[in-house]
């Protein structure tokens, strides 16, 4: 039986002063272990869910859950659920804070007060699991964009998350940088955490993920297998979003296989009725 690792129940959020909701009744479960991707046009309420997960918005109705059991807003309780629950921004500005990479890497475990002892040990091990070594005292603001990356997933990993949350995590990243990073991210899966990344490269999404949600004006309006989401193809041309090419092709060849399987049939009923 499936297990949940986080799950929404009609949660409504507004950002203040504004009239429609950014989240409208949502009902989403993330499945415990698995790759999940979240894809939906822009203003669908995808990163509203994401910074309500791990508890930087708090709900204006509904309930969230970690673990079955409904989250709490003190500081302490934050403190934990952050801890457990990993996001990664889409730019890595907005998580770099220190002057260097090993510095970076220290700050969130320095924040939770843990022995020096541990905190360098673990922060060794980040970087050599994220490829930092030679760049453990490089000033961050000197680094590129792939590099900033990694860091930033690395500040996140060395917290040990369950679930690890990644906002358009390949947005303006070239090629091989974005394989660097979906390797990483194999590395991070096969360890055990689940993982729910947001985006928009569907074919990336057709090819990574287990689980994928659609959302779409604050609501969840499909979950499934990539292969079942993208053969709805009404509805996902209705919400402005693409057919990955790799889906267009394999369905393609399906059809072509099926055609040639009842040509085959046809002949052998033929053959059969010939005198």
């Amino acid at each position: 039986m499936q297990e949940f690792i986080l799950e929404f129940e009609q949660v409504d959020y507004n950002y203040p002063n504004t009239k429609n909701k950014a989240l409208n009744g949502l009902t989403l479960k993330i499945p415990t272990g698995k790759k999940c991707a979240l894809i939906g046009q822009n203003g669908c309420g995808k990163t509203t869910f994401f910074l309500l997960c791990n508890g930087l918005y708090q709900r204006n109705s509904g309930r969230i859950l970690w673990k079955k059991r409904p989250i709490d807003y003190n500081r302490k309780s934050l403190i934990q659920l952050r801890q457990k629950v990993g996001l990664i921004f889409q730019d890595p500005e907005q998580q770099l804070v220190a002057s260097t990479v090993e510095e970076d890497i220290s700050y969130g475990l320095c924040n939770l007060g843990l022995p020096e002892t541990e905190i360098k040990a673990r922060v060794e091990q980040a970087l050599v699991e994220f490829g930092l070594t030679e760049l453990a005292q490089r000033p961050v603001h000197h680094m590129s964009l792939g590099q900033k990356k990694r860091v930033s997933i690395a500040d996140v990993m060395v917290l040990q998350p369950e679930l690890l949350l990644l906002d358009e995590p390949t947005a303006y990243l070239d090629k091989l940088h974005t394989h660097n990073l979906m390797t990483t991210l194999k590395k991070i899966h096969s360890s055990g955490t689940t993982i729910l990344m947001a985006s928009h490269d569907l074919d990336l999404v057709y090819r990574w993920a287990d689980w994928v949600f659609v959302m779409g004006d604050g609501r969840l309006l499909l979950e499934g297998k990539p292969a079942e989401i993208f053969n709805q193809r009404e509805i996902i041309e209705e919400l402005r979003l693409e057919i990955p090419l790799i889906h267009e092709i394999v369905s393609t060849l399906e059809l072509i296989d099926e055609k040639a399987v009842l040509q085959k049939l046809k002949q052998q009923i033929s053959n059969q009725f010939q005198f």
